[in-house]
């Protein structure tokens, strides 16, 4: 059977690639069915979330919405303060032992995000690894990445390429795992994020993963050329800012702005939870030769 036009196809592309903006600006589409309105308003408010207005989600999504807005809903709570995790969690529980809701898509896509950022990686491929659509795929080889299982990352890229070779997300994770596996696949990774900087608005994304295959490739220069555009594009974008801050220490000069930035917008940025530990073991080191 053929389908019919895609819709959503640049709205679904311009948040993949991290022009957040372009997808919430370019959202009123003409002729969409009841189903394409719905995931509509799912990526322009997950396009919300990441450029950080969590609490216009919050405010905009109220109990009428339909499921899958409300799990991206639990997603603004999730990240919009320390204090609301625990609640929210429970409550994202409650959805998913509900055999009504529990299986939409976007509901175990939320779910994933949420328990990767806990680093509960388990818990999370308990809900994305059926897979079922191209977001669930492409989660599942970043939750492998973190894991530290390429292999199984490639046994999920291989699916997506499957499904769809030439898709954004097919594309990305295939950058993603050649950055994890590194060696000669770098080069790889650094001519598909090339070729999205040649056939579409260059975004924070497709500069930070162009400047780390440079710093891969031990050209670090070029790297903290792009990482400054990426930071003209978003003052605040905390990958932007971390790898600025590892950057700046190849290139011989001082992180510090850099680092102060990233701990004064993303407190629990895993650069400054390390950074942190490191400082707080230095001290203890300091304080035994006292």
């Amino acid at each position: 059977m053929a389908s019919g036009p895609d819709h959503l196809f640049n709205l679904r592309n311009n948040f993949y690639l991290g022009a957040y903006q372009a997808a919430i600006n370019n959202s009123e589409i003409p002729n969409l069915s009841q189903e394409d309105i719905v995931e509509r308003d799912c990526l322009v408010y997950r396009s919300y979330i990441a450029l950080g207005s969590y609490q216009l989600v919050i405010g905009e999504i109220d109990e009428s919405a339909a499921t899958p807005l409300q799990a991206v809903k639990l997603l603004a709570m999730y990240l919009s303060s320390p204090e609301n995790k625990e609640s929210t969690i429970a409550s994202l529980r409650e959805w998913l032992a509900d055999p009504t809701v529990g299986n939409n898509a976007t509901i175990r896509l939320i779910a994933g995000t949420i328990f990767l950022h806990e680093e509960d990686y388990s818990e999370a491929l308990k809900h994305t690894n059926a897979g079922g659509t191209m977001d669930l795929y492409a989660l599942n080889v970043q939750i492998y990445i973190k894991m530290h299982r390429s292999d199984f990352a490639e046994k999920q890229l291989r699916v997506m390429q499957q499904n769809d070779e030439d898709h954004t997300l097919t594309q990305l994770a295939s950058a993603w795992l050649n950055l994890a596996v590194g060696g000669s696949k770098i080069q790889e990774a650094y001519l598909i994020f090339q070729d999205f900087s040649e056939k579409y608005p260059m975004t924070s994304l497709i500069l930070n993963g162009k400047a780390v295959c440079c710093m891969h490739m031990g050209n670090f220069e070029e790297a903290e050329t792009l990482l400054l555009e990426a930071l003209n594009k978003d003052a605040k974008d905390p990958e932007t800012l971390a790898n600025l801050v590892v950057c700046s220490l190849h290139v011989g000069k001082s992180s510090s702005r850099y680092l102060s930035q990233l701990k004064l917008s993303h407190p629990e940025h895993v650069l400054v939870k390390r950074a942190a530990s490191a400082e707080d073991n230095f001290e203890r080191a300091l304080q035994s030769f006292a």
